[in-house]
């Protein structure tokens, strides 16, 4: 303790550390002494003091050490005299997003990281994102990556002609201290990384003090889950699950954590009980070591100077190359292996956290340095068998094993090609694989996978990738030394696949079914993976032509010595049409046949290549080749394919019809049934052409069918004949017609890729991507499509939803071939009913005519000889006479066109020889034959056809074969050098061949017309039903529909004779003059009885479908809300004008009855509760559930109410009227309230008044209590039990949702929470009549809006709403208004006198709010909606009669109105320019203003009354709107026409406004006609504190007209997003694991979601920050971007949520979620349109619902985690 008490003189160290021989010695004793005095040494070590620490005491001195002076002065020195790197060497992380460009890059892996790729010229080309598994770095500066461009303009823009070593600029000295520092250090950290738990600290490191304390060390592994690990250290240590928790996080992410520290007993024991507690979870127990406290310090420290390292390495080029020198050079000691061929070997012992460090350092040093990279390749690749081996053996993903590097090595061109020549790489990969697969093989040396490792066997599979890096880039120039060392590595992978040659082979099963599935997987995985490695050997081999001769022969040598199926029976002879042919007997369904012959299809492929070269000739200098032996394993896989699609083998099982489903598919074809038919194409070119044909017979097993030696009675077997013979001739159709491969014609890839374009569109138009998976994607991933597309086909661009198409261009449909053998049985079918419809169409007959195919190259020419031979022919006419004279039973039609579509191929070849040669050098003579051979029975081809074409049966193939007698017309006219119609007139020999066609032609049009007429008068037909259908259903469903033009509205029962007067009056809302509510009978039909009924108040309820929801949507004060409404203040009584949270109620108009309701109800919860994550649609238990009819999602149901017919008295109102001033109504309202509280001793109402007050309001004559009811009263409306059960249904439901409380009917908060809802919901109509036209759902959103919006649409108040939408608003209002018969009046009263105290000060109670403080629309539906409960007597129940509630409902709107224009003169600063002047408007506006003024002390004097004026009237413009739509909603009046127009000025629109709310147009008047009752209140409104603060800017306020709200801006070019997510660090985090950037389209706050780092607490459970944000920022909703996935997340609770499209296409029109494919993506304005409507129109919710409703959730997300 003494030593460690003296002071640090870190001047006297470095000298005893220069002054050493051997720096080790005093190096090592100073690090025993001071590391477990820093790390591992307190029981809870502080981070940042520990890292102080260790700068100062550790690292410090080795830099002073290594510069030899101070290490600032030192680095500042090297800055002055270096230069940038070339490289850029970003080592990137999992998840991080790296770009590729398809125009330069030499092969995908080479790519830029964010930075680089903004600064290069690859930004404007074709590029590629995609987010990196981690261990890679970015390629920028490496020359050998890019064709052009290889650096960004950061990295040394001019040097891109060649990779130039940066010369090491250090002093000698300073080198030699760097090489020396660094080989102590080096050996240092390699030591502490390879520890067993055994080991002992050696003597130099020994610590002087006696430390007895130890680390009990857990170690990560992939073979527990989370939980596992939890529930054990919870069991084996005693720490709880939060200490649990965190102990497993940080083992995951670093690899290992001390989760005890004790004695070396304890430590011990807890070892031994993590063992066993694991064990119980897992055959496999966890990694647990017991380490000494000294050691653990160390290896913490070793750690650290791994990041220490690269520090100084980036110092300088010459620090590197030193670090570099040091770690490669031959270790002394241990086998003469350097430090990182040691740390390699080790990689898989060592944890996460110490893999990451060595890969790190690798990465900046030794792979940023040319001569050391191709050094550290020869490493690598001498220990590349050891470290595969390790990897297999090891359980950690590839990301972090250091067999991860070798994509850095393998993919540079002249490394790799160094490689192959002085290490043989290629023989060593392939080497290690067989090594690996020596287990798999059989007695007969093949692959038998049975009962193999599926994670063993994946790892395998990983070494191929390296196989394909290493030939990822073909030679240009050959030497003597690579063609030995490539052809001796080719040699060593033919080793490879004789062994799958002929593997896993397959006996057809008769009798029983297969009792167990055969192992299939793991052939068709090790073909996939071969697939690209097996065209790229090709690609090699073209190169070259000595290469490729040598290879071919390789290859056949090894093929001629595989005899893994050998022949059962000697050859046999068999005679066909005079033809005699040789061959072994061979069945398919009888004996055993593999799928796997890659050696053939390998052959076939080099065969091709070299006739492509023009080596044919040379192939067959020494050897003659059997090609029916080469054809046999080929064809053997073809006939099974056939027999598995004529289900013979359906015994076989799944397993079997999966092999050939992946035979045939794009991801294997080009290298299996491509190759079978290139290699049956190379024997029909080489074999004679009948003996060619016999073979196929005798194989497909059809040869005694033919041959006519057998006759079978039994059905099946007819049908597997029928169906082995449509297989046999779509053979033949294929071999003779597909001709579209560079070698066996003249065509180019791109023609090919064309071709296959072409067949895929004519299926149907198809988007990019289904054509790119369509396509086989060479060894870049890439299918050439791009470079095609142009020239074959059209794009038509994307709408709102779906995704852009293409459509195959008319001129290129004449290359469309029905039997494109590249088509699945359904795609078959596909293209060929959709061509015979557009071919009908165009009036074109369905003839589907083969295409004329390009001329085979010279080697292949010889395969059109099987069209004429006689095998062929005799063939044909077997089908035909079938058809024609035989039962259905013998022949099918698919036989039959497949036989017409053969005769059309001869026909167009002969036609095609014909026109290119003199007869005489023509011969191909089909069509002689075809007339010849049975003509002498009448059964020649041609006579057969000429009857078929008659065959009712055939009718489907009629034009078919209507063209093929007019094509044997033209061939023959061709041969007589004669014109088809000269010959028809000349040759009158043969009736019965030519003179049938006019005439046949004649009658086809004729009865093609008739059928045209048919047609027409039968669609004519059915348009006059279905237009009679939907009139009589529009008529039947009035209310889902918009009112014609031609139509009346709705409730108005105005006759013509109504004078001007009366309509004026009609048109009037509120006050004397307000219009009559008619008499309106209302007939609706239940949607799940069927039945009608009229809805009336004292009938069975009728309900609405209803959702509820908290909304934010007219939020101003985003991200401000609070968490948890259920305490009383939180939901404030009074809405403040900021509408932080409202309760919004939507419909989507359908009706049932109550009863019919409740009943589905109660049936769906019965039938949902069993369904798998139920709950993660609809919420049982808070009464969700799906609309019967439209499936909206709903919560509860709104009674429809009927409005009472009034017939109003205008006399009376008149005569009331000159009594009843506002003044007097006031006084009445005041003398009510305190008589009730009289009556019921309301003690908690705290009423506050002055006799002066009163006097000053209402002058003399105070009236008495009931003055009120002298105005008129009458009863209120009787409401069915029904109803009103039905009214408490939707209260409650609305309280619950609203408040987020439990439901509670007799709470107080009800009422109030109903006229709450029924005005933010009138607030949020505008939007929807804008842009939601749809009948699914009626969504209500701001009303807010309707100002901007609706002017900018040119869309009408009343206009642009559709009958169902006034429905359902009638319906919500009506509600809210009878809502109080079910509420206690006392309480309703209270909620009037509280809600009349902010207009009324002179009533005033406690906490009342200023004006600023309250939103005056909710504050009037409120007032309106309760002051019919100051009507309610003791012993009888009264209500306002039409009169008095004419004359409340006037001076109510009054009063608002004028404390409103008072609110929006107060919270206004930017009062408008505006020139006019005099009018009486300003006069009148700036008399109030001054007022205003004055009371407020605000100097006010450059502010004109006109420009009051304005702002006033375009602040209140909203409220107008609303409040006429809440009063026509209310009382049924008709609006003026003006409201419904868009041809009417805004100043007219203003003035219909006003009348229709009896307000007059100069809206100041009011403070005029009421100066004596308004005066006083004009002082009490603006002496507010709240006034006084808002105008000093202490409080924020809301301005007028209110901001509308949208998601926020999201850039056009995704890259920016992704730009931004790169920089993204979390706030609450500091490392630099890969994190998930989602941004907030609501606030755009970037959030980092499913991270443990920003968990947090809402209401009492754990959630994620997306989670937690839209608790605050959506009151619960979110909508949010992950950038990385490039998708949205919906969110509506923490329970649910689903994903949906992001905003974002690429120039194909597609979306790209977690960005598969990697395409330049850009903002699509529609569709982010779309997704703010879904938002304002409180649709997210619903969309959630609809989504996981099609989605079968099998395993429930943690969205609350999110």
């Amino acid at each position: 303790m003494a030593e460690a008490e003296k002071p640090f003189d870190e001047l006297e160290l470095i000298k005893e550390w220069q002054a050493s021989a051997d720096l080790q010695a005093p190096l090592y004793d100073y690090l025993r002494k001071q590391v477990p005095r820093i790390f591992c040494h307190k029981e809870q070590p502080i981070p940042q003091e520990e890292e102080e620490r260790t700068q100062r005491l550790l690292l410090h001195p080795l830099e002073y050490f290594l510069f030899g002076e101070d290490p600032d002065e030192g680095v500042e020195k090297l800055k002055q005299g270096s230069t940038s790197s070339q490289l850029c060497g970003r080592v990137f992380k999992e998840g991080e997003t790296v770009y590729s460009c398809r125009d330069c890059a030499i092969d995908p892996t080479c790519v830029l990281c964010m930075d680089c790729f903004q600064e290069s010229v690859h930004k404007s080309h074709h590029y590629k994102m995609h987010a990196s598994s981690g261990g890679g770095f970015c390629d920028c500066g490496d020359v050998e990556a890019w064709k052009i461009g290889p650096s960004c303009s950061k990295h040394d823009p001019e040097a891109d002609t060649a990779m130039v070593t940066d010369e090491c600029t250090l002093e000698p000295e300073l080198s030699d201290r760097a090489e020396i520092l660094f080989r102590v250090l080096l050996n240092y950290y390699t030591e502490f990384l390879d520890w067993a738990e055994d080991r002992h600290l050696s003597h130099q490191l020994k610590p002087d003090e006696r430390d007895n304390s130890y680390f009990c060390v857990l170690y990560n592994d992939e073979h527990h889950s989370y939980d596992h690990v939890i529930y054990t250290l919870q069991r084996s240590v005693n720490c709880d699950q939060a200490a649990a928790q965190t102990h497993t996080v940080l083992i995951d992410k670093e690899g290992r954590r001390a989760v005890k520290r004790g004695s070396l007993e304890s430590c011990q024991q807890a070892k031994d009980l993590i063992k066993s507690n694991s064990e119980h979870i897992s055959l496999q127990p966890l990694r647990v070591e017991v380490l000494h406290s000294a050691i653990m310090a160390h290896q913490t420290f070793a750690l650290r100077l791994g990041s220490w390292f690269q520090k100084i390495i980036g110092y300088s080029v010459g620090f590197r190359q030193a670090f570099c020198r040091v770690a490669l050079e031959p270790s002394k000691e241990q086998s003469s292996l350097c430090c990182i061929s040691r740390l390699m070997l080790l990689d898989a012992k060592l944890y996460k956290g110490a893999r990451k460090m060595t890969h790190d350092l690798i990465f900046c040093s030794i792979l940023m340095e040319t001569e050391f990279k191709r050094l550290f390749a020869i490493e690598f690749t001498k220990l590349y068998k050891d470290l595969q081996n390790n990897f297999i053996d090891d359980d950690h993903d590839r990301s972090i094993s250091i067999t991860a590097l070798s994509v850095q090595i393998f993919t540079v061109p002249t490394l790799a090609r160094y490689l192959i020549e002085e290490t043989s790489v290629i023989s060593r990969i392939v080497n290690t694989v067989m090594a690996l697969l020596l287990e798999h093989l059989d007695v007969n040396n093949r692959f038998f996978f049975l009962g193999y490792n599926s994670d063993k066997f994946n790892r395998i599979q990983v070494i191929f990738h390296d196989l394909r890096y290493v030939l990822i880039s073909k030679p240009s120039t050959w030497n003597s030394k690579l063609r030995k060392q490539f052809i001796e590595g080719f040699n060593s992978f033919l080793g490879l696949l004789k062994c799958m040659q002929g593997m896993e082979e397959l006996e057809r099963q008769f009798g029983q079914h297969i009792a167990v599935e055969p192992e299939w997987e793991a052939g068709f995985t090790l073909q996939i993976q071969l697939r690209h490695i097996l065209a790229m050997f090709q690609d090699w081999c073209s190169s070259d032509d000595k290469i490729l001769l040598e290879a071919f022969r390789h290859c056949h040598k090894l093929l001629q010595q595989c005899n893994n199926q050998p022949f059962r029976r000697e050859a046999a002879d068999n005679y066909m049409c005079k033809q005699i042919l040789n061959v072994r007997p061979y069945k398919v369904s009888q004996e055993p046949v593999s799928i796997h012959v890659p050696l053939s299809r390998l052959l076939a492929g080099l065969y091709v290549l070299a006739c492509k070269n023009g080596l044919h000739d040379q192939l067959w200098d020494k050897q003659c080749y059997d090609f029916s032996t080469l054809a046999e394993h080929p064809l053997r896989c073809v006939v099974l394919a056939a027999q598995v699609s004529a289900e013979m083998w359906r015994r076989n099982g799944l397993s079997l019809v999966s092999q050939v489903y992946y035979y045939q598919d794009v991801k294997c074809r080009d290298e299996m049934y491509d190759k079978d038919i290139l290699m049956l194409q190379i024997a029909a070119s080489r074999m004679d052409a009948n003996h060619f044909l016999m073979l196929i017979l005798l194989r497909f097993e059809l040869f005694n069918f033919f041959n006519g030696s057998c006759s079978c009675r039994d059905h099946n077997e007819l049908v597997q004949w029928n169906r082995l013979t449509e297989e046999m001739l779509y053979l033949l159709i294929v071999i003779v017609g597909e001709r579209y491969v560079p070698g066996v014609s003249n065509v180019t890839k791109e023609d090919v890729t064309m071709r296959e374009v072409i067949h895929l569109l004519c299926i149907e138009p198809m988007a990019h991507s289904s054509l790119v998976k369509g396509l086989p994607k060479n060894e870049s991933h890439e299918t050439g499509l791009e470079s095609v597309i142009s020239k074959v086909a059209t794009f038509k661009k994307p709408g709102v939803s779906g995704h852009g198409l293409y459509e195959v261009k008319k001129e290129n449909l004449l290359q469309f071939n029905p039997f494109f053998y590249h088509y699945s049985r359904s795609q078959h079918s596909k293209a060929e009913e959709s061509q015979k419809k557009r071919r009908v169409q165009e009036s074109k007959d369905k003839a589907l005519r083969p295409p004329v195919p390009p001329p085979f190259c010279p080697a292949f020419s010889c395969i059109v000889r099987l069209l004429c031979c006689d095998i062929l022919v005799h063939v044909l006419r077997r089908v035909l006479q079938r058809a024609a004279e035989e039962k259905s039973t013998h022949w099918t039609e698919i036989m039959i066109q497949r036989a017409l579509h053969l005769i059309g191929q001869a026909l167009l070849e002969e036609k095609t020889q014909l026109e290119d040669r003199t007869v005489e050098e023509v011969t191909f003579d089909f069509s002689l034959k075809a007339r010849r051979v049975g003509s002498e029975h009448g059964k020649s081809l041609f006579l057969l056809l000429s009857k078929m074409k008659s065959a009712r049966p055939l009718e489907a193939q009629k034009d078919m074969i209507l063209w093929l007698l007019q094509m044997f017309e033209i061939v023959l006219c061709l041969r007589e050098k004669s014109s088809p119609t000269t010959s028809m007139s000349m040759d009158t020999s043969k009736p019965e061949e030519l003179c049938f066609l006019q005439s046949a032609q004649d009658k086809e049009k004729a009865e093609r017309k008739r059928k045209a007429e048919a047609a027409k008068l039968h669609r004519q037909k059915i348009m006059a039903q279905m237009s009679a259908m939907q009139k009589n259903f529009i008529e039947s469903n009035k209310m889902l529909y918009e009112n014609m033009p031609d139509s009346g509205m709705q409730g108005t029962p105005v006759a013509s004779t109504v004078s001007a007067i009366e309509h004026k009056e009609l048109c009037i809302a509120v006050g004397p003059q307000r219009g009559s509510t008619p008499a309106e009978r209302e007939v609706l039909t239940c949607i799940l009885c069927q039945e009608e009924q009229e809805v009336m108040a004292q009938a069975p309820a009728m309900v609405l479908t209803a959702c509820v929801q908290r909304s934010t949507v007219l939020t101003q004060c985003r991200g401000k809300i609070p968490i948890s409404s259920a305490d009383a203040t939180s939901y404030p009584s009074f809405m403040p004008p900021e509408l932080a949270v409202g309760t919004h109620t939507g419909s989507c108009g359908h009706v049932m009855h109550a009863t019919c309701w409740q009943k589905y109800f109660e049936a769906v919860q019965n039938t949902t509760r069993n369904r798998l994550h139920a709950e993660l649609i609809i919420d049982l238990e808070n009464g969700e559930y799906m609309c019967p009819l439209c499936k909206s999602l709903c919560n509860t149901v709104v009674p429809l109410i009927p409005l009472e017919p009034i017939v109003f008295n205008y006399e009376n109102a008149e005569i009331i009227g000159q009594h009843l001033t506002m003044t007097r109504w006031i006084h009445i309202l005041e003398a009510r309230i305190k008589g009730l509280k009289a009556i019921t001793q309301d003690n908690d109402c705290n009423m506050e008044s002055s006799n002066n007050d009163n006097s000053m309001l209402c002058g003399e004559g105070l009236p008495d209590f009931r003055s009120i009811l002298s105005y008129g009263v009458q009863e209120p409306r009787k409401f069915s039990d029904s109803i009103a059960e039905m009214l408490v249904v939707c209260a409650t439901t609305i309280h619950r949702v609203g408040l987020q409380t439990v439901p509670n009917e007799l709470c107080p908060r009800v009422p109030l929470m109903a006229w709450n809802t029924c005005a933010f919901t009138i607030q949020a109509i505008g939007m929807t009549c804008m842009f939601y036209q749809s009948c699914f759902t009626f969504t209500i959103v701001s009303m807010y809006f309707t100002d901007n919006i609706l002017q900018e649409e040119e869309k009408p108040l009343f206009g642009s709403l559709q009958n169902r939408q006034l429905a359902g608003l009638k319906a919500i209002v009506q509600f809210s208004a009878a809502q109080r018969i079910k509420c206690s009046q006392a309480v309703i009263q209270r909620h009037f006198t509280d809600m009349l105290a902010v207009l009324l000060p002179v009533t005033s109670r406690k906490n009342t709010p200023s004006i600023l403080e309250v939103d005056f629309f909710h504050l009037l539906v409120g007032l309106v909606l309760s002051l019919p409960s100051l009507y309610q007597e003791e012993a009888v129940d009264l209500q306002p009669s039409a009169v008095s509630s004419a004359y409340n409902h006037l001076y109510v709107l009054h009063l608002v109105t004028m404390a409103h224009i008072v609110q929006v003169m107060l919270l206004t600063t930017d009062f408008p320019v505006v020139t006019e002047e005099g009018t009486e408007e300003a006069r009148a506006a700036a008399e109030v203003l001054n007022v205003v003024s004055q009371y407020t002390s605000r100097l006010l004097s450059d502010v004109s009354g006109a420009s009051a004026a304005r702002r006033v009237k375009t602040g209140i413009i909203s409220f107008l709107r609303c409040t006429a739509l809440f009063f026509s909603c209310l009382t049924g009046v008709r609006p003026p026409e003006e409201l419904f127009s868009t041809s009417v000025s805004s100043q007219d629109q203003m003035e219909a406004l006003c009348s229709f709310l009896a307000l007059p147009a100069n809206v100041f008047q009011l403070f005029q006609e009421h100066r004596d009752t308004v005066a006083p209140l004009l002082q009490t409104w603006c002496s507010s504190s709240a006034i006084t603060k808002a105008l000093k800017s202490k409080i924020q306020t809301v301005r007028y007209p209110r901001r509308i709200n949208h998601l926020i801006e999201l850039p056009e070019d995704y890259s920016a997003l992704l730009n931004q997510a790169s920089h993204f660090q979390c706030p609450k985090s500091a490392d630099d694991e890969r994190k998930h950037p989602t941004l907030c389209l609501f606030c755009g706050a970037m959030l980092c979601s499913q991270s443990s780092c920003c968990l947090s607490q809402l209401d009492g459970e754990d959630v994620g920050a997306c989670t937690a944000h839209a608790a605050t920022c959506g009151a619960g909703v979110g909508m949010f971007l992950r950038i990385r996935e490039c998708e949205i997340v919906l969110m509506a609770s923490k329970t649910r949520g689903s994903t949906y499209p992001a905003p974002y296409l690429d120039d194909y029109g597609e979306t790209d979620p977690h960005l598969g494919r990697g395409n330049p993506l850009h903002l699509c304005p529609e569709r982010y349109r779309k997704l703010k409507q879904m938002w304002q129109q409180h649709c997210i919710l619903e969309e959630i619902a609809r989504s996981l409703e099609l989605v079968n959730v099998m395993f429930a997300f943690d969205w609350q985690m999110l």
